[in-house]
């Protein structure tokens, strides 16, 4: 097999040949089609999310061919497409995942960040947390790649954001552009913020659904009911609660944010709630696919090479995408 390889941290990933992995009980192997590149990547390589295990093959939004299985892995069979996230492991003996929160899990495993991911010709994952990803659904392998983190963890925030009707998407990168695309089809007006004078993101977003998309320092013409921040900027949350109606709810969803400055006690009166969203579960992931599908969401994809990883990171890093990058594997 050959992979990417983060080494050290901030410095390029490392292209490697090694030997063909081989699952073990309950596992299985995947040849890899599509793995996407996620902001989670740019932070572990900065040295930001500290349960990361170095050196590691990062990639969390994986699509593949199962083609073998260990011994007891009988779902998915040998031949099947799946895809596989972020949560590549539960406990399943904690509190948390005994009560339905096995993203909360208190010994997980991590796809790209405490076990190998999908930058690679190969990956080896948990039969259990793989998710089914039909090609008679999702041909497009490399489409279907940012479903698998930025698409899931975007419904994990926006269910969490409750029921209201006016959404505001703080950060229009993967995520939002997913997410833009369900919450118009369940009929509720988005409001996109975008870094300051970012007219191309925010005329994309207006072409998606947006009734309003403006600089993230900007006020929305109206007060939103909930407001998810995607961007891992800290000074994002009292923004979005000046912008939240009284009783609305601000959601950050990112694994990691730069800190958060003080602000007047009066954003937050008026029950105005702040909430994360951490990691997700395998509910999550049916759930999100399923709606998905229904809603027909279409994916905007930049793909690269696998060897050129360290391209797709930079582009991402310094805001050349206009949706999801995605590393294509022969």
């Amino acid at each position: 097999m050959h992979a990417m390889v983060a080494r050290s941290i901030g410095m390029p990933l490392v292209f490697e040949q090694r030997a063909d992995p081989l699952p073990g009980r309950g596992e299985v192997r995947i040849r890899v089609e599509a793995c996407g590149v996620c902001r989670t990547d740019l932070h572990l390589i900065d040295g930001e999310l500290p349960q990361a295990r170095l050196p590691v093959v990062p990639g969390h939004e994986i699509v593949g061919i199962v083609d073998m299985a260990g011994e007891g892995a009988v779902t998915p069979a040998v031949g099947e497409r799946v895809g596989v996230s972020w949560l590549g492991r539960s406990c399943g003996h904690c509190d948390y995942c005994h009560n339905g929160f096995e993203n909360l899990c208190d010994a997980p495993q991590f796809t790209g960040c405490t076990r190998d991911g999908g930058y690679a010709s190969h990956v080896i994952a948990d039969a259990a947390f793989c998710l089914p990803l039909p090609a008679t659904v999702w041909p497009d392998a490399a489409a279907a790649a940012p479903l698998l983190c930025a698409g899931i963890i975007g419904w994990r925030a926006l269910v969490a954001a409750g029921d209201g009707v006016r959404i505001g998407l703080y950060g229009f990168g993967a995520a939002a552009h997913i997410l833009i695309q369900v919450a118009c089809w369940q009929g509720r007006q988005v409001y996109a913020f975008t870094r300051p004078g970012d007219l191309a993101t925010q005329a994309f977003a207006r072409t998606l659904g947006a009734v309003w998309a403006g600089d993230s320092t900007s006020q929305p013409p109206q007060a939103l009911d909930a407001a998810i921040i995607f961007a891992a900027v800290g000074a994002l949350v009292p923004l979005a609660l000046a912008a939240v109606r009284k009783g609305g709810r601000v959601v950050c969803g990112g694994i990691h944010m730069s800190d958060i400055p003080s602000f007047p006690y009066r954003l937050l009166w008026e029950e105005r709630q702040l909430v994360s969203v951490a990691n997700l579960t395998r509910a999550d992931g049916h759930a999100f696919l399923h709606t998905a599908a229904r809603a027909g969401v279409a994916t905007r994809v930049q793909r690269y090479p696998l060897t050129e990883a360290n391209a797709a990171l930079a582009d991402l890093r310094h805001g050349r995408l206009q949706g999801a990058a995605v590393l294509r594997v022969p």
